[in-house]
């Protein structure tokens, strides 16, 4: 019963010492920014993957093109109707791929989802925002 008790105060003690770390990194976050949490699904939710994007203070999460992402949405005002579109050439296959965003950006709450005919389509009008 001994080292139980030893292991059991020594966990509470390193939980307890482990908690300012998480509040400190919390507190760089700008005020009201939780972020993004980006979803892209395939047709019939066969697939989906999903990734948190934050822009402030500065571009971080686990987005493989978070500073780009954040550069797209900042010149598109937070719009995601706006992000800037690529001309490219897509087949006409259908095949939707379902994105959405929900979190904050700049402050403000953003609930978005959209349905594309295919992959190709969704980032031709998305930018970097849901390359992942």
């Amino acid at each position: 019963m001994r080292p139980l008790l030893v292991t059991s105060a020594a966990l509470l003690a390193l939980a307890g010492s482990a908690a300012p770390t998480a509040a400190v990194s919390a507190d760089r976050r700008a005020p009201g920014e939780r972020g993004l949490f980006l979803t892209l699904s395939g047709d019939q939710n066969t697939w989906m993957r999903g990734v948190l994007l934050r822009c402030a203070p500065e571009p971080s999460g686990h987005h493989p093109f978070a500073r780009e992402a954040c550069a797209e949405l900042d010149r598109a005002g937070g719009d995601f109707g706006g992000l800037p579109r690529e001309e490219r050439i897509c087949t006409k296959e259908y095949a939707p791929v379902t994105v959405g965003a929900t979190g904050t950006f700049q402050g403000r709450p953003v609930a978005w989802h959209k349905t594309y005919g295919n992959a190709c389509e969704m980032q031709a009008s998305t930018g970097h925002v849901f390359r992942f």
